[in-house]
């Protein structure tokens, strides 16, 4: 029976792939003119107010998880932000030349994309990895989670829609309708390049697949507020960071690591922006509810702060919008150190920066390695001493991270919403996927006039000794 499963998976994912494959020999001989105003209907049509409004209601009601306002927020902020950063990019033909070197590179597509697309995240990922698969004049599959199915369907539906108006063919864009681990597993082994978001296990299998992967490492982003730092203006942007969807980002702040100088005044600061700071008896109740045998409780992942509170049986108030636990260790005895896809948020303190430091590493070795970090600090050795010494891809300076670190109108992070963790979370690249990620390159070289340095450019002073 299973057998028969598997076999039937390959046989339906081989027909889409061939469609795919299809569509992308026409879109191959497009001009970079023709693309951009493909990509460009294609956002369009995702951010107009009615289809918006749709996407981001059944994003929520479907799923569970989040809230309307963010998901329709990021539709419109994240999309815009994707063709902004597009605008006049060439990615297609020569986009490159360095007449010194004699090097022109050329940019090719690299056929069919299979795109894993997370029940967290399910209505602004389609629309920006399709918008950079077709950038590169690549098909893609879109293959969702199936508690998020009906939304990657109607996402998917009105993208097809606009690319029939515009006259090209509509499987440069397919959804997987009934999604399934076997149908997965057999668009990663099948198309040319997996983009993968999604958990660890989806991860994983993406690398296991036998084909080129981009895939994403776990998030637990750790923000650090030192004694410089604007008190009232961190907690702002630390309650934005871990409120916005209830924290179904993997961007969201998990846990913020404070100077014990500051420790009580941030925590005011951070009640006045709506935050309950649990004591020891309700930190025993959260846990209990939270984990269940070691593993984070499904149920309280991106859910409103009023439901997690009621599942413990604490009393918030009506106000409060996250929930902040006090701890002082790391690693699987301390389970507030991990990520927690919920608006809960872990509190630290310490005294000198090299232990803010240390905490930051032992928080991300645990959980999140590779992912990111923040900093609220206006001493600049403080800040370049944090990206030294920690092993993140990504660090936000002042900025609210789950905000920053796939791109916002105020910094100039690359918008996407797949995030590499580099080899320290697993992954081939440390970089936002965009869609210099989905292109081949090939570099054509001319010959040029002879660099050659002589031995004492080379080597110097150890020539010498």
């Amino acid at each position: 029976m299973l057998l028969e499963k598997a076999k039937n998976a390959a046989e339906d994912v081989s027909q889409l792939i061939e469609r795919a494959k299809k569509a992308q020999e026409i879109a191959n001989e497009y001009t970079q003119e023709r693309v951009d105003e493909l990509i460009t209907a294609i956002a369009w049509e995702a951010v107009k107010k009615k289809n918006a409004e749709k996407i981001a209601q059944l994003a929520v009601d479907e799923s569970g998880l989040g809230n309307y306002d963010s998901k329709y927020i990021k539709l419109q902020k994240k999309i815009r932000g994707v063709i902004r950063d597009l605008k006049n990019v060439k990615s297609l033909g020569i986009i490159e030349r360095d007449n010194e070197k004699g090097l022109v590179k050329v940019a090719k597509p690299v056929g069919v994309i299979g795109a894993i697309v997370p029940c967290t995240n399910p209505e602004a990922t389609p629309v920006i990895k399709t918008i950079f698969a077709i950038k590169g004049r690549n098909a893609v599959i879109l293959a969702p989670h199936p508690r998020t199915k009906k939304t990657n369907k109607l996402i998917t539906d009105m993208m097809r829609d606009t690319l029939r108006r515009y006259e090209a063919p509509e499987d440069l864009i397919i959804a997987i309708e009934e999604p399934t681990v076997d149908i997965s597993n057999e668009v990663m082994k099948q198309c040319d390049l997996i983009v993968a978001t999604g958990g660890s296990a989806m991860v994983k299998a993406a690398y296991g697949s036998g084909k080129p992967a981009y895939g994403v490492g776990v998030g637990n982003a750790v923000v650090v507020v030192d004694e410089t730092a604007d008190l009232e203006d961190a907690a702002k942007k630390i309650m934005q960071s871990k409120t916005f969807d209830f924290a179904s980002s993997c961007s969201s702040d998990n846990s913020v690591v404070i100077q014990e100088s500051i420790y009580d005044r941030l925590i005011e600061a951070l009640k006045k922006e709506g935050g309950y700071f649990v004591n020891m008896d309700e930190k025993t109740r959260l846990q209990n509810i939270m984990w269940v045998n070691g593993q984070l409780n499904r149920g309280i992942v991106a859910q409103p702060a009023s439901k997690i509170a009621s599942m413990a049986g604490i009393d918030i108030g009506k106000d409060a919008r996250f929930i902040m636990v006090a701890e002082t260790g790391t690693g699987k005895d301390y389970l507030f150190s991990g990520e927690k896809l919920s608006v809960v948020l872990t509190l630290y303190k310490y005294g000198k920066f090299e232990e803010a430091v240390r905490i930051v590493n032992e928080i991300t070795d645990y959980m999140g390695k590779g992912h990111s970090c923040g900093i609220h600090s206006f001493n600049e050795d403080h800040i370049e001493e944090l990206s030294i010494k920690t092993r993140t891809s990504r660090i936000m300076v002042r900025q609210a991270t789950c905000i920053g670190n796939s791109g916002s109108w105020d910094n100039g992070m690359p918008f996407s919403l797949t995030l590499g963790c580099g080899t320290w979370g697993g992954n081939i690249s440390s970089e936002n996927i965009t869609w210099k990620h989905m292109v081949n390159t090939t570099w054509v070289s001319y010959p040029i006039e002879p660099v050659i340095p002589d031995d004492e450019e080379l080597f110097g002073e150890v020539m010498h000794e």
